[in-house]
């Protein structure tokens, strides 16, 4: 099987970014999880690990996709931004699509605590 090359997930997050169907940053991306509109969450490898506990909490609780992918600079630059430490897609198309690059690169550094 042939690895993805991790830019995928990257470039797709800036397409959905230019689409206006990302929210990014800790405050947003919990905006958008209680909302109910985030259909994807990813946080960086690199993110403090309270962060990453609050946010894996929050998605097994309002049963979102969550994934540890990337670097907070890989994250921020991909959309175009500062350094992002999280992210929440709401666009189910963009979400589809970059969960099944996830899931085919096999890459250690993901989590996924719940899947629909």
């Amino acid at each position: 099987m042939e690895r993805v090359r991790p830019n995928r997930v990257f470039s797709l997050l800036g397409l959905a970014t230019k689409a206006a169907k990302t929210a990014s940053g800790e405050f947003m991306t919990e905006k958008a999880v209680k909302s109910g509109r985030a259909r994807l969450v990813l946080v960086g490898t690199d993110a403090s690990e309270n962060t990453k506990k609050d946010f894996r909490d929050m998605c097994v609780f309002y049963r979102v996709p969550y994934y540890e992918y990337g670097t907070k600079e890989e994250l921020g630059h991909a959309m175009g931004k500062e350094m992002r430490a999280s992210l929440a897609v709401t666009d189910s198309g963009f979400a589809k699509s970059i969960r099944a690059c996830l899931e085919e690169a096999g890459n250690e550094t993901e989590v996924a605590v719940w899947r629909k």
